[in-house]
């Protein structure tokens, strides 16, 4: 979801890699895109194939209060199906689905249609959304996912309502996390694929706000051989691409990690990536809060104002130098998703870990206090030889 642009490029497309097999994740083999007909990405797929007709009972003909967003794409619709048969049910029954019917005046169209199903009808992950399956009738073009129950990342991040509360920084960092991951797995050298359009809006989350990544149709296969980079159009979403990509279309796996830098920053500022709302000064995010992320001492005046004291000044440096490094306007200096990974998996173990040297000098202080109650002599003698014990905020 979000807007989108383009820019004609040079387009010399480097023979995509093909994929092995995982224990842990479904990579099967497969044929490069711009090799295969659409015929025969369509039936090589293990997607379920739906009539139109069955959709609109699903989505009880597409009415209105069953909207759940609207972008590029087109409009995408709550629906219901049987568990077992994938027959549509009744509003209210059985698996909830979303349901994305194509624009056929909209900027994207069949390719991305088609492109979402060659990859997500073969690529699983924890970290990546389940396409269910597809409806190819006529002029009708539609995509059939797992319904998340807790919508986008941006729905959190920027449209705080009764529905939408301020996500507390630990939750915060799962989902970089977990993003990151996603990431991680779609750039591994058995997959190697750049995403191409990774922002707030296409993270989605589920009922227990674990990471899904959608929007799979700006998505590229990345190179292979002695080619470092693939040359194609540029598209994306204004403030996140990557500016060599924007220059040159030269499109890397480091231009994901420069769009994750620029989700990173959003995350700990609760700010968009550009925001007419905000001065002048003010609208670029990237361009605005780096300053402050290579000053520890200036870094809380681009912390999310919701969470002010919710989160620890150590973890909120370390993000801010992980988030710089990943805005490295040299690619060949960013890290990799794997290097991103490990350095947040870093952040959590350590977040655990004050967090429960914290709780446990709260709960000395306690007992302390209990105990002065009962005998003040005595906790006053022993406060004297005692330690003094350091307590971490988070």
């Amino acid at each position: 979801m979000g807007s989108c642009w383009s820019a004609k490029v040079k387009d010399n497309v480097t023979p995509p890699h093909s994929s092995g097999s995982n224990n842990e994740n479904i990579i099967p083999a497969r044929i490069p895109l711009n090799l295969r007909s659409e015929g025969e990405i369509l039936q090589s797929s293990k997607l379920k194939r739906f009539a139109y007709s069955d959709l609109k009972i699903a989505t009880a003909n597409f009415r209105p209060d069953s909207l759940l967003g609207e972008g590029g794409f087109g409009c995408v619709f709550k629906g219901w199906i049987n568990e077992h048969t994938l027959a549509p049910t009744k509003p209210g029954t059985g698996l909830v689905i979303a349901v994305k019917r194509l624009n056929r005046e909209g900027f994207q169209g069949h390719h991305e249609w088609l492109t979402e199903i060659n990859y997500l009808g073969q690529l699983e992950h924890p970290n990546l959304v389940r396409l269910v399956g597809y409806c190819s009738e006529e002029e009708h073009r539609l995509l059939v996912y797992e319904f998340m129950p807790n919508r986008s990342l941006e729905n959190h991040l920027f449209k705080c309502s009764s529905r939408f509360r301020p996500l507390p920084w630990k939750l915060r960092m799962k989902i970089a996390l977990e993003a990151a991951k996603g990431l991680e797995f779609l750039h591994s050298q058995k997959v190697v694929v750049i995403f191409r359009d990774f922002k707030s809006s296409n993270i989605l989350l589920d009922s227990d706000f674990s990471v899904k990544l959608s929007d799979f149709g700006l998505a590229k296969d990345g190179p292979i051989g002695e080619k470092s980079y693939v040359s194609t159009r540029v598209l994306g979403t204004h403030g996140y691409a990557a500016p060599e990509y924007m220059a040159t279309g030269h499109l890397t796996t480091r231009s994901d990690v420069y769009s994750f830098g620029v989700v990173l920053l959003e995350i700990m500022s609760g700010r968009r990536a550009l925001d007419q709302k905000q001065p002048s000064e003010e609208q670029d995010l990237v361009h605005w809060a780096t300053p402050y992320m290579r000053n520890k001492r200036r870094l809380f005046r681009i912390m999310d104002s919701q969470i002010q004291g919710q989160y620890p000044s150590s973890g909120a440096q370390r993000v801010a130098k992980l988030a710089l490094q990943c805005l490295c306007v040299d690619p060949r200096f960013r890290p990799t998703m794997s290097e991103v990974v490990a350095e947040l998996e870093q952040l959590q173990r350590y977040h655990a870990t004050a967090t429960s040297t914290t709780t446990r000098a709260k709960h000395e202080l306690v007992e302390s206090y209990n105990s002065s109650r009962a005998n003040p002599e005595a906790v006053a003698a022993a406060a004297f030889h005692r330690p003094c014990v350091a307590s971490v905020h988070g």
